[in-house]
């Protein structure tokens, strides 16, 4: 069987071209959720003062429309994805790697902030190894900003206009295989109690803000599951901010 890392990797370069035909709102800048909440509307990384003279990495970061925004914006900014066929898709000319989570390959110390919008975390079967690789890179102090799938979407089908809760909010994982029973796909669950003990009380991080965005009045877009009939009712997206314990 494949691990979670090689399927999902095979699984995004094979969909690259489909996601980002199916998502060109998303993709044109930083955004960190369906809800459309920009970064610079934000300001989760820092003020513009502070995110000037920082050093930004991005966790997972797809085709980098987010690392793209940063260029004009950080003092300097970079990502990584697993999926070659994802970063394909990036602007050119931009300081990208290929690389997994679970094994980054920058020096210890090496930035002031580490963000991830929808990238790499979900898909991620050790989370401890991952976030002690994101601290790791991070200076004392520094910041760790993500979002990801707001833990009670679980529960939800993957059907926009469904409103019943038909899954178990204490299941973990999401896997495909194909006939011979390879993993194809692989989708990892937390719990809003997981994520507070993975990043603080066993973890190394200080939480200091969880921002749960509502759903704009004027927003009619519908990304996968996420759509304005459920975005009214409950929040689709956790948005973590952190900080390096010393």
């Amino acid at each position: 069987m494949f691990s979670p890392s090689t399927a999902n990797q095979d699984y995004w370069d094979r969909d690259a071209a489909t996601y980002h035909a199916s998502h060109p709102e998303y993709l044109s800048s930083f955004y960190w959720c369906p809800e459309m909440l920009h970064e610079a509307d934000a300001r989760l990384l820092g003020s513009t003062a502070e995110l000037a003279q920082s050093t930004v990495l991005e966790l997972g970061c797809g085709s980098a429309p987010c690392t793209a925004w940063l260029q004009d914006q950080a003092g300097f900014a970079t990502g990584f994805d697993i999926s070659r066929g994802m970063l394909h898709h990036a602007r050119p000319g931009m300081p990208l790697v290929q690389a997994d989570s679970l094994a980054l390959p920058y020096r210890t110390d090496s930035f002031d902030v580490v963000f991830s919008a929808f990238g790499a975390l979900p898909f991620v079967a050790d989370l401890d190894a991952a976030l002690a690789e994101v601290h790791r890179v991070l200076r004392p102090g520094g910041r760790f900003v993500f979002s990801v799938p707001h833990p009670m979407r679980w529960v939800f089908p993957d059907d926009p206009e469904s409103l019943t809760a038909e899954l178990s909010y204490f299941d973990r994982a999401y896997l495909e295989q194909d006939s011979e029973g390879n993993l194809t796909y692989a989708e990892f669950h937390r719990t809003m109690g997981d994520w507070i003990r993975a990043l603080q009380v066993r973890g190394a991080f200080e939480i200091r803000n969880l921002v749960e965005p509502e759903w704009p009045e004027d927003l009619s877009i519908t990304w996968g599951q996420w759509s304005p009939q459920r975005g009214a009712l409950f929040p689709g997206t956790a948005i973590f901010v952190c900080t390096a314990a010393r």
